[in-house]
C-alpha cells in the first residue's frame, strides 16, 4: 500500500512529487503515479525514482491518499473508471480547476472523502499558494493532511465555502499570467528608454522579485510600500500618474473579475 498515488503525471503532479520528496518525510517508495501518456510516466520514474503505471484503478486500490491531477475535461471519465475501487477509508484530493465537489463526490460514488485544492504554477519552484476546501465527507484531519501535503510546494490555506474557489482561481491561479504581462510591459518600457533586451529583462525580473519579497517580509501594506518609493514631483509619481491615466488598476480588477466569471461558468458546465 502506497501512501500517495497520483492519477495524472503532468507538471503539477511532478511539482508535488518533487516537493514531497524534498521535505524528507516521504521516500520514492511512498509515491507512485499513473498516466496514459508514457512519456510523462517515464519522465517521473527517471527523475524521481517513483513507481509508475497506466492502471488508474490500481492507483486507487493500492494507495491511502489519491491525488486527482487530470485535466477537468478528463475528470468525469476517470471518476467513472475508478469508482469501483473507492472506499470511505481513502482520501481523494482533486486539483482540477472548475470541477466542483458535488461532481467529484457523485462521480466517486457518494461516500468518498474529498478535498478540492486550487494550487498555482509557482508550486513548480516551491513558491506556490494552494487553497483547499473540504467536501461533505472529509474530516478536519483530512483537511489538515491536505494542507501539509501542499505546503511541500509553498504555502497552503483552507477556506469554508467552495464558491470562493472561483475568485481564488482568478486571483492566484490566473494571477501569475497577469504578472508576466506586467513584466513584459516593464521590459518594453526599458527597451524604449535605450536599455538592451537582456538588461531590461534582468532589471524587470529582479525588480518584481524584490518587490514581492518586500510585500511578504516587510510587514507593511502595498500602499505603505508604494508611498515609501513615491517622492513629490519625482520619477515614481510621474510613472504612477501615467498608470492611473491608462486605468491600470481598473484593468487589473477587471481581469480578476473576468477570470472569476469564467471559473463560475466552467464549474456550472
Amino acid at each position: 500500500m502506497k501512501k500517495i498515488g497520483f492519477i495524472g503525471a503532468g507538471n503539477m503532479a511532478e511539482a508535488l512529487i518533487r516537493g514531497l520528496l524534498r521535505t524528507g518525510r516521504h521516500a520514492p517508495a511512498d509515491l507512485w503515479a499513473s498516466d496514459q501518456v508514457d512519456s510523462q510516466t517515464r519522465r517521473l520514474k527517471r527523475a524521481h525514482k517513483v513507481d509508475v503505471t497506466r492502471d488508474n484503478r490500481a492507483i486507487v486500490r493500492q494507495s491511502q491518499t489519491i491525488i486527482l491531477a487530470v485535466k477537468p475535461q478528463a475528470m468525469a471519465a476517470v471518476l467513472e473508471e475508478i469508482r469501483s475501487e473507492v472506499t470511505p477509508k481513502k482520501l481523494f484530493v482533486s486539483i482540477a480547476a472548475g470541477f466542483p465537489l458535488r461532481r467529484l463526490e457523485t462521480g466517486l460514488g457518494g461516500q468518498a472523502r474529498v478535498v478540492r485544492v486550487m494550487p498555482n504554477t509557482p508550486a513548480r519552484i516551491g513558491r506556490g499558494i494552494s487553497v483547499a476546501v473540504a467536501g461533505t465527507k472529509a474530516t478536519a484531519a483530512d483537511l489538515k493532511q491536505t494542507l501539509k501535503l501542499f505546503k511541500a510546494v509553498g504555502d497552503a490555506v483552507s477556506i469554508t465555502g467552495e464558491d470562493l474557489l472561483d475568485a481564488v482561481t482568478a486571483l492566484s491561479g490566473s494571477g501569475p499570467a497577469f504578472v508576466y504581462l506586467f513584466a513584459e510591459g516593464l521590459i518594453e518600457g526599458g527597451i524604449r528608454g535605450g536599455l538592451s533586451q537582456a538588461l531590461a529583462t534582468q532589471l524587470a525580473y529582479a525588480t518584481i522579485g524584490g518587490a514581492a519579497g518586500m510585500l511578504l517580509d516587510s510587514g507593511l501594506s502595498s500602499r505603505e510600500l508604494r508611498d515609501q518609493v513615491t517622492s513629490p514631483g519625482g520619477t515614481t509619481l510621474a510613472g504612477l500618474n501615467a498608470l492611473e491615466s491608462y486605468h491600470v488598476r481598473e484593468a487589473l480588477i477587471a481581469a480578476v473579475e473576468a477570470a472569476t466569471r469564467r471559473a463560475r461558468e466552467l464549474a456550472a458546465a
